[in-house]
């Protein structure tokens, strides 16, 4: 298996749930419970947070994490992980001289899923065989809720599980199926939000302009798609819940049980 670094993205300003990383759930942050999480995850060599903010920054320190400070200019996940892998990887390059093996992979775990399982990073892990330039997760969907929410992307792929379109309509739309019976004549999937990049690939696609159909529908894969980058997928049973708004933290007290 490839050389793989776990790197996740927090940043302060919010626009939506200012300093959410610092947010409390049941005595621990969030970007702790997500840190904890993805430790765990056995093929990841190295898990550490890409911050903007310095007290995100000391607070990592204060529970024994492992964080990088990066600029506060950048639009998107993606390129604060890129800035990450850049310094993680010079640092680490400069300690350990000709020991040091160079990571192939980087995935990026979102910041806001403080109940991530290990299991989902290792799924994800499995599709990188050195090949693979980008990969995710996808997981089915079992209820129309879901399946009609446009704030769940829906995804669908070939028989090789790439990627050929990501979108917040349900797709694909069943000509003469009754919508109530879509779920019941085809096999829907949403996207999960964690991505692996091949780290030559990550490099080119944080140089890529925003595409057409990324700003149609505010899907940022979708500029890779654009540009000829196959997006791996690979099945999940297990689901995900990201905290977007301060009343997330409610349903969060039911994912603890």
């Amino acid at each position: 298996m490839s050389k793989i670094i776990g790197i996740i993205p927090a940043r302060y300003a919010s626009t939506r749930f200012p300093a959410k990383p610092l947010i409390d759930i049941a005595g621990k942050s969030m970007i702790q419970r997500v840190y904890e999480q993805a430790s765990q995850a056995t093929a990841l060599s190295t898990v550490v947070v890409a911050t903007d903010d310095q007290r995100i920054y000391d607070h990592v320190l204060s529970f024994g994490g492992r964080v990088v400070m990066t600029s506060t200019e950048h639009p998107s996940g993606t390129d604060r992980c890129f800035e990450a892998f850049l310094k993680i990887s010079s640092a680490q390059a400069a300690e350990e001289g000709e020991d040091f093996i160079p990571y192939r992979y980087v995935i990026n775990i979102q910041g806001d899923e403080p109940f991530i399982q290990p299991k989902q990073i290792e799924i994800l892990a499995d599709c990188l065989n050195g090949v693979t330039e980008i990969a995710t997760l996808v997981k089915q969907i079992e209820d129309s809720t879901t399946l009609f929410n446009p704030n769940t992307p829906k995804v669908i792929f070939d028989n090789h599980f790439n990627a050929l379109y990501f979108s917040r309509q349900t797709i694909p739309l069943l000509r003469g199926v009754a919508p109530e019976e879509w779920l019941k004549a085809y096999t829907y999937y949403k996207h999960i939000g964690i991505y692996a990049y091949r780290t030559d690939v990550l490099a080119q696609i944080t140089q890529l302009p925003v595409a057409a159909l990324e700003k149609a529908e505010a899907l940022e894969q979708l500029r890779w798609l654009s540009n000829g980058f196959k997006i791996k997928v690979a099945i999940t049973p297990y689901d995900s819940f990201g905290i977007d708004v301060p009343n997330d933290l409610e349903e969060a007290k039911k994912w603890l049980g």
